[in-house]
C-alpha cells in the first residue's frame, strides 16, 4: 500500500496526520516551554538592569549606577561619545541631579533579547523645572546590554530628546 500516494481515504491521512502532529507537539513542548521561560527570565534580567541603573541614579548612588554598566561601555549623546569612565566623571553626576530634580514618565519598555544580546527602547517624558529653567521634552533612551556568566551588563546607552 502507498501512505503517500492517495491510496489512504482521506479520512485515514488526516488522522494519521493529527496523531503526527500531537505526537510531535507532545515531544516538543518541553523544549518550547524551556525555551520560552529563558526568554522570559532573560527579558526580566534585562528590565532588572535597566531599571537598577536608573534607579541608582535616581536614588543618587553613582556606585551603583555603574555596577550595572560593562568596563568597554560607550555612551552617546547630543552628538558625543563618552567612555564609561569619561561618563562616570563627566556626565553621572548631572544625570543624578536632573533624575533627582524630576520625575520622568516612561513609556512602557520595548525589549528585544537574541542570544547574549538584548536591547531596551524606551521614551520618558520630563516635564517641570531644573535649575530654575522649564523642562518639557520626551527622551528617547536605546541601551544594549550582553550576558556574561549570568548577568546582564549595560554596553551602551544612547540618549537624544524632542523638545516640546
Amino acid at each position: 500500500m502507498e501512505t503517500c500516494g492517495g491510496v489512504f481515504p482521506a479520512v485515514v491521512d488526516s488522522v494519521v496526520m493529527r496523531r503526527c502532529a500531537v505526537l510531535v507537539c507532545a515531544c516538543l513542548w518541553p523544549m518550547l516551554g524551556a525555551t520560552l521561560q529563558a526568554q522570559g527570565d532573560d527579558r526580566a534580567g534585562v528590565t532588572a538592569t535597566f531599571e537598577a541603573f536608573y534607579g541608582a541614579m535616581k536614588a543618587g548612588d553613582a556606585a551603583a549606577a555603574m555596577r550595572t554598566v560593562a568596563p568597554d561601555a560607550v555612551f552617546l549623546e547630543g552628538g558625543k561619545l563618552e567612555t564609561r569612565a569619561e561618563y562616570e566623571s563627566n556626565h553621572l553626576p548631572a544625570d543624578i541631579e536632573f533624575e533627582r530634580a524630576l520625575s520622568g514618565k516612561r513609556g512602557p519598555l520595548s525589549i528585544t533579547v537574541s542570544g547574549s544580546a538584548a536591547w531596551v527602547v524606551a521614551l520618558t517624558e520630563y516635564v517641570g523645572t531644573f535649575q530654575n529653567k522649564p523642562v518639557n521634552f520626551v527622551a528617547a533612551q536605546l541601551m544594549v546590554l550582553t550576558r556574561s556568566d549570568g548577568r546582564w551588563m549595560i554596553r551602551s546607552v544612547h540618549w537624544s530628546a524632542q523638545r516640546r
